[in-house]
């Protein structure tokens, strides 16, 4: 209540308005039974439901869990480059700070300036299975494709068979080279001959949203294994990036994605690949 006029000990002679901020009052709703306008919503409804890649991710989450002899795999590419530096912190003396040489390339090198890469963060994909987690890396002689893609499934397939799995539940994103047709065709196909011969890792797939790169976990270990990696003194091989690279995910180096394997004979991959 505010002091009255006619001295600092009386009080006004009406009522105080009453106590609140602008909006408090319903004056702006609608009528009952009118609809709600734009970025209204009732108290016991949530103002926005949860995106339904995200739900389908957390799920195959749930069901690899209570399922010992499925395995779920994050799955991503990324490029390691020989000349980028990335952003990192050190320990050093305050007058001798650790400074980054920026690398070149000489005429007569032949080697590429980046080497792509497929990445398969794999959690319950070790013998006997567990909360196992581990990286399986495969280089690529080139970049990412359907084909190069279809390649990289079919070697995880035969890691995990090896491991006594049935079944990986892939979550990944929305690359043209994961959702194209010839991959499809080739997921819905190795999936029958699973199905008829018993034999063989089932592939479900999970599409996540997009720009979400947050939603899977080795987008992380990309960047954190890029310091890991990094030279400061003098530019790297392409086979000492590839070494580097293997050594810091503690996984085996093996042969370049895109060059004839004997193993991946059997592999028949759709006319439409690239």
């Amino acid at each position: 209540m505010d002091p009255g006029v006619g001295g600092g000990r009386e009080l006004r002679a009406r009522a105080d308005r009453g106590a609140g901020q602008r909006g408090d009052d319903s004056g702006h709703l609608g009528a009952p039974g009118d609809p709600l306008a734009a970025g209204q919503a009732l108290d016991h409804q949530p103002g926005s439901g949860v995106c339904a890649e995200k739900s389908a991710r957390d799920r195959l989450i749930r069901l690899a869990a209570t399922h010992p002899t499925w395995a779920l795999g994050f799955e991503d590419e990324v490029w390691w480059s020989r000349l980028a530096q990335p952003a990192l912190h050190s320990w050093a003396e305050p007058d001798q700070p650790l400074q980054l040489v920026e690398q070149t390339v000489a005429k007569d090198d032949s080697d590429p300036k980046a080497l792509a890469c497929y990445g398969l963060l794999v959690r319950g994909g070790a013998p006997g299975g567990g909360r196992a987690e581990g990286t399986w890396l495969r280089f690529v002689a080139g970049r990412p494709v359907s084909a190069r893609t279809i390649e990289f499934l079919a070697w995880c397939c035969r890691q995990l068979a090896v491991a006594g799995k049935e079944a990986l539940l892939l979550v990944w994103d929305n690359a043209p080279w994961h959702g194209s047709r010839a991959v499809r065709q080739w997921i819905r196909a190795h999936n029958r001959q699973v199905k008829a011969t018993g034999q063989g890792v089932r592939i479900l797939p999970c599409y996540l949203p997009s720009k979400s790169p947050w939603l899977n976990p080795i987008e992380a270990q990309w960047a954190h294994g890029k310091r890991r990696v990094v030279e400061p003194a003098r530019l790297l091989t392409a086979a000492d990036l590839r070494a580097r690279v293997c050594a810091a995910f503690d996984c085996p180096e093996e042969a370049l994605l895109g060059l004839p394997d004997p193993l991946d004979t059997h592999l028949v991959i759709p006319e439409q690949v690239a």
